[in-house]
């Protein structure tokens, strides 16, 4: 029986770096399971667009939070798809980002301000607090959620609050938002998560509790 196309959603931005991550991401997918068609859809700035590839497959957001566009905006773009959970929060993200603070030179000790982009949707924000948690047990150091653009504290406030923190990007790839982290100041800024492996085992991982019949439990 041939298996559902596995369609990766991202937010899109005209930024292209974003674009190349997302293409790498993909690449991951098809390298660790090559049988399995994968697909990109960009809410926006598309081509390609997620109405234009939705088509019976399995809808798996590269967002790091449950907000307003994994719950309204996906399933308005592709009505009666099969729309997974948000990539984030996961425990194996918090791995991705305790490696990406250690390729900046983290020394594992100072407190750390976890940047997000930020939503007015108080469900993400809970999701990005979550993510926090998470990464604090696996640093065993305090870990601060704070946002670019929507949401309390906002980033500014947090780092002004907690002098010498490092930053750990909650973002999927470069632009704008990492671009407003960067410019903070800290000593300690991680790069986006961007193509960790991390990423690509989390996807999987959603598409295949999507694919299972009700009842049934996804392979760890």
């Amino acid at each position: 029986m041939t298996s559902a196309p596995l369609v990766l959603v991202a937010h899109g931005s005209s930024d292209a770096r974003f674009g190349d991550v997302v293409e790498a991401v993909a690449d991951r997918l098809r390298a660790v399971r090559p049988e399995l068609e994968v697909r990109i859809g960009y809410l926006e700035h598309g081509p390609p667009h997620v109405a234009d590839v939705a088509s019976e497959g399995v809808l798996v957001p590269l967002l790091l939070a449950s907000g307003y566009h994994v719950r309204v905006d996906l399933p308005a773009q592709a009505p009666g798809g099969r729309v997974a959970r948000a990539v984030g929060p996961d425990e194996r993200l918090a791995l991705a980002l305790a490696d990406r603070l250690r390729e900046a030179a983290y020394d594992g000790t100072t407190p750390v301000v976890l940047a997000a982009a930020g939503s007015s949707d108080a469900e993400a924000l809970d999701d990005v607090r979550v993510a926090a948690r998470q990464l604090a047990v696996v640093l065993g150091v305090e870990v601060t959620a704070a946002f670019v653009s929507a949401g309390a504290p906002r980033l500014a406030e947090a780092v002004a609050a907690t002098p010498g923190a490092a930053l750990a990007s909650y973002l999927v790839a470069p632009g704008a938002f990492h671009d407003a982290v960067v410019t903070t100041g800290a000593t300690v800024v991680s790069a986006p998560l961007g193509d960790h492996p991390a990423v690509a085992d989390v996807v999987l991982s959603r598409y295949d509790e999507t694919c299972q019949p009700p009842g049934r439990t996804a392979p760890a």
